[in-house]
């Protein structure tokens, strides 16, 4: 996969270029040459003997023996001949096909791209591409688009599997003053996609060389199980990760049968292994440039942040974008708040936000920021947001931060808004190598992402409880469908999950011998139909013999009926967990408040099996009910970690058995210590 060859090519051929630099082979030539590449540079022409002040070769066979990577912009038809005689031919172990036409558009070009695949695998070569933009590396400018941005060893790696998408993040990145490492557009990923450029990220990891920033943009998660292991690895190893992860299948978005069905997508295994993996996901490229940036900046490590301003409005609104993401703006105030409000103009403020007045001088600016650094331990972090409206030049200003972002202890984080009337000033400051938010709102957002976003999930999956050789062996001789009561209590109790007793018959006479082992009242279901409430098959409260035979006797003219359930009758909170199959994923495991709460409120939490007891704490905690789990106004809560073990435990289960493609526990009854399992569908599909 990625090789040396790509990254510190000895030597470049770019296939197809020329004199056209609004062609992509004559801007890709140009962009290399104009990157001042260090090493052979030659170029493929088959009208002119040269070709940007280069000799040209009319054909790849003429080329040196010897050619590390070949950028190839030529028709789609004549790639596969020009990759078997380089790479067979000329020792060429890199390929970066800009060229279209491929497997995404028809037949006939995947045939192509499958031929370029086997050639360069035979060799054990790279392919970035086809259909895609290049790549750029400290050491080469392969790219056919502007603009190219500052790049050095310590910026952002950008992997991108869109081309156009890729300029357009790295135009909104430049803005802010974003640097970057390595650019790699995977086009069609042949061979190459985002997940193979995160594993080598991760496993040639240097800590003292290596990019800690990454950037994803990714249209189709190909490999979930390599993304979400290099992920969470370089993340472990300091690294920061933000991606973009567009669009949604229309079978993850269509409603099924069961609640879990209804209420998991595919966008929503995608957000639980992003969180599983500590990424930090983006929607837009503005906020994945705006998160960039944060990382940039030295780490975040609590959540008070000080907003320093000049202008009241753009302070409210910050304070308001931070507060609503779970960040604090605490008040300052002692002794040392009163020196430092000493030191400036009258009618200022440092209550915080602190408030320096339009009129406030570079020289206040950095009396507060070292008060801010130095005196108030209640404080993290800095805002600073400074503007202009024109009337006299604010490059001390810049200076000042310049210096204070590097010698302060804590975090700053520059709110430069004016990018008209200080423009000069604001590109002064980014050249000196800084990092700019023009819009506060969107820093508040930023930051509040970064900070919630958890760290990867540790622990191993939790085998204690779980009779997998019990599940393999009930999932074996099960068809596919919903599975009957006995098969779904059976899977419950493989899985450790406690039950309520429940007996199931297709005769009046069965059922009233039964209720010698439940007593009565209890409650009773209907076999067959899904959705049992809705068609009248469900009876709480049957007191005794004529009314168990009477309701038996209409529940049985219920349509898909096959027999009727009875349970004792339980009291306690009604809880819920359900799973869902995504195919790539795994399974989606939810969990919230039961019964109507599911439908009506939509009220859950949602994680990727194998879940460790941590996550499924999480899972919990964040529920919007969660105060009714706790217990409120004296009334008794629930063992969270008991439903949190019987969450893992199923997580367990699930993962050994991908042939469950729904399942619903609900209700999930909770009353202090005691929590079990009242009802429950499985559907399996092999």
């Amino acid at each position: 996969m990625i090789n040396e060859q790509l990254l510190n090519p000895r030597s470049i051929v770019v296939i197809g270029g020329s004199d056209n630099i609004q062609k992509p082979g004559g801007k890709i030539l140009k962009n290399i040459i104009d990157g001042q590449f260090g090493g052979d540079l030659y170029v493929t022409n088959l009208k002119s003997d040269t070709v940007q002040g280069l000799t040209a070769y009319k054909d790849v066979k003429d080329l040196p023996e010897s050619v590390d990577l070949a950028v190839i912009a030529v028709a789609a038809k004549f790639c596969p001949q020009a990759v078997e005689v380089l790479a067979k031919e000329k020792g060429t172990r890199a390929f970066i096909i800009i060229s279209a036409g491929f497997g995404e558009e028809h037949e006939e070009g995947a045939k192509l791209e499958k031929q370029i695949v086997d050639t360069v695998n035979e060799v054990g070569g790279c392919l970035i591409g086809p259909n895609c933009i290049g790549v750029l590396t400290t050491h080469h400018n392969s790219v056919f688009t502007t603009p190219i941005p500052s790049l050095e060893s310590q910026g952002a790696d950008f992997i991108s599997g869109s081309g156009a998408t890729a300029v357009f993040i790295i135009e909104a990145s430049v803005s802010r003053g974003l640097k970057f490492n390595s650019v790699y557009s995977v086009g069609n990923s042949a061979q190459t996609g985002v997940e193979e450029v995160l594993e080598y990220l991760d496993e040639s990891f240097d800590a003292e060389k290596s990019s800690r920033i990454k950037l994803l943009y990714l249209e189709s998660v190909n490999n979930p199980d390599k993304l979400l292991k290099h992920a969470s690895s370089l993340i472990k190893k300091g690294c920061k990760i933000a991606a973009i992860k567009a669009g949604n299948s229309e079978a993850g978005s269509r409603a099924a049968s069961s609640h879990t069905g209804a209420l998991a997508s595919s966008d929503l295994a995608v957000d639980a292994l992003f969180q599983k993996a500590g990424i930090v996901r983006c929607y837009g490229r503005e906020e994945l440039a705006n998160v960039g940036a944060v990382f940039m900046a030295k780490e975040l490590k609590g959540k008070n942040i000080a907003v320093i301003t000049h202008a009241g409005g753009p302070a409210v609104m910050l304070t308001d974008a931070l507060s609503n993401g779970g960040l604090e703006v605490p008040h300052i105030e002692g002794p040392k708040a009163d020196a430092l409000l000493e030191k400036l103009f009258a009618g200022s403020s440092v209550s915080n936000p602190i408030d320096f007045l339009a009129t406030g001088t570079a020289e206040q600016l950095g009396d507060i920021i070292d008060a801010c650094d130095n005196d108030f331990d209640n404080i993290d972090a800095m805002a600073v947001i400074f503007g202009s409206p024109g009337l006299f030049p604010i490059q001390e200003v810049m200076d000042v931060l310049h210096e204070k972002m590097r010698s302060c202890k804590k975090p700053i984080f520059p709110v430069l808004p004016s990018v008209v009337n200080a423009g000069e000033e604001i590109n002064y400051f980014l050249s000196k190598g800084n990092i700019n938010l023009p819009d506060e709102v969107q820093l508040g957002h930023a930051l509040t992402k970064v900070f919630n976003t958890p760290a990867p999930v540790e622990g191993e999956m939790v085998m204690d409880g779980v009779d997998v050789a019990e599940v393999r062996r009930i999932i074996e001789a099960e068809e596919d469908g919903y599975v009957r009561p006995e098969v779904v209590q059976s899977l419950l109790d493989a899985a450790g999950v406690p039950r309520v007793k429940e007996f199931v018959a297709d005769s009046a006479d069965e059922l009233v011998k039964c209720t010698k082992e439940t007593e009565y009242p209890v409650v009773m279901k209907v076999v067959g139909p899904v959705h049992k409430s809705d068609v009248g098959g469900v009876v709480l409260n049957v007191s005794d013999e004529t009314q168990l035979r009477s309701e038996f006797a209409r529940m049985m003219k219920i349509e898909d009926a096959t027999g009727v359930m009875i349970q004792p009758m339980l009291s306690g909170r009604e809880l819920f967990i359900g799973a869902k199959y995504e195919p790539g994923f795994g399974h989606m495991v939810l969990c919230g408040l039961g019964g109507i709460f599911v439908e009506v409120l939509k009220d859950v939490a949602s994680g990727l099996a194998p879940l460790t007891k941590p996550e499924a704490l999480g899972m919990i905690r964040s529920l919007n009910g969660y105060e009714i789990i706790r217990g409120v106004r004296g009334q008794q809560g629930i063992n969270e970690e008991k439903y949190a073990d019987i969450i893992v435990r199923l997580s367990t289960m699930l993962r050994h058995a991908v042939e469950i493609k729904e399942m619903d526990i609900n209700p999930l009854l909770g009353e202090g210590d005691k929590i079990v399992a009242v009802d429950a569908r499985i559907r399996i599909e092999k």
